[in-house]
C-alpha cells in the first residue's frame, strides 16, 4: 500500500511539474509575440498626463476578496452536474432576483425553473420588476466575481461622499461587468488609472468608481439600477455603455426566414463540463488556450461538410450563407439624421432614448452629470476570421444574430451610434466616441462585442483618454471635487433571501 501511495504521490508530484512547465515555456512563446492590445498603443493619442508605461499596470488585488466557501463550490458542482447549464447557469446561482420579476412560482418561470431547488431573491423597494436581478452584496463566488456592499463588482466605496473625491459611476450590461472569471473589468481599469493620473499631476484628489453593470440586461434594467442603486450615492459622472440587449432587427424584417435550429455540422456540439472549465482557463493559462485552440482545430478538421458543398459554412472564416430576405426602414426615418422624438427607430432606439432621458434627470437631481459612450460592435460586409481562433465570433454573429447579414448589422450598429451622439448634442451631454477608435480586430474579442482580457485593458485605455478631458474641464472651472454634497436619500435596505422550491420535471 505504502509503495501504491508513493508511486501516485511521484506521478502527481511529476504532473504538476510538467503542467508548470509547460506553462511558463508557452507563456515565455507568448512574449515573444506582439500583443494584440500593445501594437495599436502608439496610435491612440494620449490625453493630457497620461503615461504611455501605465497601460500594463493592473489594478491591485480587491481587499474584500474572501475564500470561496465549501458550500458554493458544492453548489457550482451540482449546477454543472445538472446537464440543464447554458453556460452562464453558474454565475445565475450567486444572482438574487427581483421577487417580481420571478413571481409567487419559480417552477413557473421558463428559466429559473431549472435552478437546482433554490434561488436567492428580494424586495424591489417600488414594486418594480426593474433590474431584474442584482449581484451578492459583499461576495466572492467560485467563479471568480468580486462585489461590494452595494452588490456592484469591484472593491468597497464608502456610502458617504468624502472630501476630495470624483465619484464615477459606469452604467451597462455584460460589456461594462465583464465576464465573472476575468481578473479586471474596464472600469476597475479606469479607476486605477485615473488615481495614477491624479498622483502624476499632485491633484490631491481620489478616483471612486462604481461598475454598476450587470449582464443580460436592458435599459430598463439600467434606469431602474441608477434610480435605485446608483442615484443613492450621489455619482459626480454617470458612464452609459451599451448597446447590444435590444439590438432586435426582427421589426424591419417583414418576413422574416427561420432561424437556423442548430448550429452547422462544422462548428463543435455545445461545449461539455471539460470544454467550459478549458475555455474558462485559456484567459489566464497560455497552455490551456493553446490546447483549446488546438482542439478547436481537430475539430473544425474531422467534421464533415453538408452534402453538395465543398466546405462548411464559417470553415474558411467568411461570413455564412444567408436566406434571403428584405430589410424595411421605417418610413420617414432619416437614417443620416434622425428625428429622435420618433417612436419607431429601429433597434429599440426609441426606449432607449426614453430610459436615457430618465437617467440623465435622475443624475442631475444628486448633482451629476451623464456621458454617453458610443458601442463598439466588431462587424462588417465582407468580414473574414480565423475559423478556429475566432470560432466564437462566427458563432455569435452567423447563428446568434441569424439570419441578418453582416451588412445590416453593420448598418444598424453604425446608425445606433449616430442616434447617441445626436441624443448627446441635443442634451449637451458629453459624447464619449469609443467605438471610432477602438480598433475592429478580432484577437481583442470573445464575440462581436465582448472583450478578450487585452481588449477590456485597450477598451479601457480609449475610455481613460477621453474622460481625462471631461475631468479636467470641470477640474479648471472649480466644479469638481465638489465642495459640498446634495442630501440624499441612502439606498433602500437590500436583503437577499433564499427561495427554495422543487418542480417536477417532464418526462422525456
Amino acid at each position: 500500500m505504502a509503495t501504491v501511495l508513493k508511486n501516485a504521490l511521484l506521478i502527481l508530484l511529476s504532473v504538476v511539474l510538467c503542467t508548470a512547465l509547460a506553462e511558463g515555456m508557452a507563456r515565455w512563446l507568448d512574449a515573444q509575440e506582439p500583443s494584440a492590445a500593445l501594437k495599436y498603443i502608439d496610435g491612440i493619442p494620449l490625453a493630457e498626463g497620461v503615461q504611455r508605461s501605465w497601460f500594463a499596470d493592473d489594478p491591485p488585488p480587491l481587499p474584500n476578496r474572501r475564500a470561496v466557501s465549501a458550500d458554493d463550490a458544492e453548489l457550482v458542482r451540482r449546477v454543472e452536474a445538472s446537464g440543464v447549464t447554458d453556460g452562464t447557469r453558474r454565475a445565475d446561482m450567486f444572482k438574487v432576483w427581483n421577487s417580481v420579476f420571478v413571481g409567487p412560482d419559480p417552477c413557473a418561470h421558463p428559466y429559473l425553473k431549472d435552478a437546482p431547488g433554490r434561488i436567492y431573491v428580494y424586495d424591489p423597494p417600488d414594486g418594480s420588476p426593474w433590474p431584474r436581478f442584482r449581484f451578492l452584496p459583499d461576495t466572492t463566488t467560485p467563479i471568480g466575481l468580486v462585489t461590494n456592499a452595494y452588490g456592484f463588482r469591484g472593491g468597497p466605496v464608502p456610502l458617504a461622499r468624502q472630501p476630495r473625491t470624483i465619484r464615477i459611476a459606469f452604467l451597462g450590461a455584460s460589456t461594462t461587468v465583464s465576464s465573472h472569471h476575468f481578473p479586471y473589468s474596464y472600469p476597475e481599469h479606469v479607476g486605477y488609472w485615473l488615481n495614477q493620473w491624479a498622483a502624476e499631476k499632485k491633484l490631491d484628489l481620489r478616483f471612486e468608481v462604481l461598475n454598476a453593470g450587470r449582464e443580460s440586461i436592458g435599459s430598463p434594467d439600467i434606469a431602474a439600477i441608477m434610480k435605485n442603486e446608483v442615484a443613492p450615492l450621489a455619482p459626480d459622472l454617470v458612464v452609459y455603455y451599451e448597446g447590444a440587449n435590444q439590438f432586435y432587427l426582427e421589426p424591419l424584417v417583414p418576413d422574416l426566414p427561420p432561424r437556423p435550429a442548430r448550429l452547422p455540422v462544422a462548428t463543435p456540439p455545445p461545449p461539455g463540463l471539460f470544454a467550459r472549465i478549458l475555455e474558462d482557463l485559456s484567459y489566464s493559462s497560455a497552455l490551456a488556450s493553446r490546447v483549446k485552440n488546438l482542439l478547436a482545430q481537430y475539430g473544425s478538421h474531422e467534421s464533415p461538410s453538408p452534402a453538395g458543398t465543398d466546405s462548411a459554412p464559417g470553415a474558411d472564416g467568411r461570413e455564412w450563407p444567408k436566406p434571403e430576405y428584405r430589410l424595411v426602414w421605417p418610413a420617414g426615418v432619416d437614417e443620416t439624421d434622425p428625428d429622435l422624438a420618433r417612436k419607431d427607430l429601429p433597434v429599440t432606439l426609441s426606449e432607449i432614448l426614453a430610459d436615457l432621458g430618465r437617467i440623465d434627470a435622475m443624475t442631475e437631481a444628486v448633482g451629476g452629470e451623464l456621458a454617453l459612450a458610443s458601442f463598439k460592435w466588431l462587424v462588417t460586409d465582407g468580414m473574414v476570421l480565423d475559423p478556429v481562433r475566432h470560432r466564437f465570433i462566427l458563432e455569435y454573429l452567423n447563428f446568434g444574430y441569424a439570419p441578418f447579414r453582416y451588412r445590416d448589422l453593420e448598418r444598424l450598429a453604425v446608425f445606433q451610434n449616430r442616434v447617441l451622439a445626436k441624443y448627446a448634442k441635443q442634451h449637451r451631454i458629453d459624447f464619449l466616441d469609443l467605438a471610432r477608435m477602438m480598433p475592429s480586430d478580432p484577437d481583442l474579442f470573445v464575440d462581436a462585442i465582448h472583450g478578450t482580457p487585452e481588449g477590456i485593458r485597450l477598451r479601457a485605455w480609449i475610455m481613460l483618454q477621453l474622460l481625462v478631458p471631461v475631468i479636467d474641464r470641470h477640474l479648471a472651472d472649480g466644479t469638481w471635487p465638489k465642495k459640498s454634497f446634495p442630501a440624499v436619500p441612502p439606498p433602500a435596505p437590500y436583503k437577499p433571501r433564499v427561495v427554495t422550491f422543487q418542480c417536477e420535471r417532464k418526462a422525456g
